[in-house]
């Protein structure tokens, strides 16, 4: 069986009521060194899955595959942030803190990009991959695989 392809489809619905949508996934969690980095996209009302013709989750593609992605969705994506939380964060908070710290970050410079970019600041819908982060401390909603799902959390 093929594994799923993200869709816009969430996207779309905040779109629909004057939103944006801000995806948020992590890496690094899993190794046993190294820091945890979080990134938070945003794409614009109207992008279209064509757009983004082969955005998969991350772990099924290879180097050279993401990197030319990585081209598509910096053209494409309205704000994005990335965050990481150190090692050194990460012996002092654990893994699950420094991980909403790093998503933390990657929010908040993902929305002053949105806010310095326009007159009135967008209302954003954070969605973030896997189950919910109330660390996080500001409102979400969690989508298990949402890499596999959504595509401004799987970009």
């Amino acid at each position: 069986m093929a594994p799923p392809v993200p869709s816009l489809a969430r996207e779309a619905a905040a779109w629909a009521e004057g939103c944006l949508l801000v995806g948020v996934d992590e890496a690094g969690r899993g190794p046993l060194a190294g820091p945890v980095v979080a990134a938070a996209v945003v794409f614009p009302s109207g992008c279209t899955r064509p757009a983004l013709r082969g955005l998969r989750d991350s772990k099924l593609l290879p180097a050279d595959r993401r990197e030319t992605l990585a081209v598509r969705i910096r053209a494409r994506a309205c704000a994005i942030g990335v965050g990481a939380a150190s090692v050194a964060e990460i012996d002092r908070l654990n893994i699950r803190r420094a991980t909403a710290l790093a998503m933390r970050r990657a929010f908040c410079r993902c929305r002053t990009t949105l806010q310095g970019a326009a007159a009135l600041p967008p209302q954003l819908r954070v969605l973030v991959d896997g189950l919910p982060f109330p660390e996080l401390g500001f409102e979400h909603d969690a989508l298990i695989d949402g890499d596999a799902l959504c595509c401004s959390v799987a970009a």
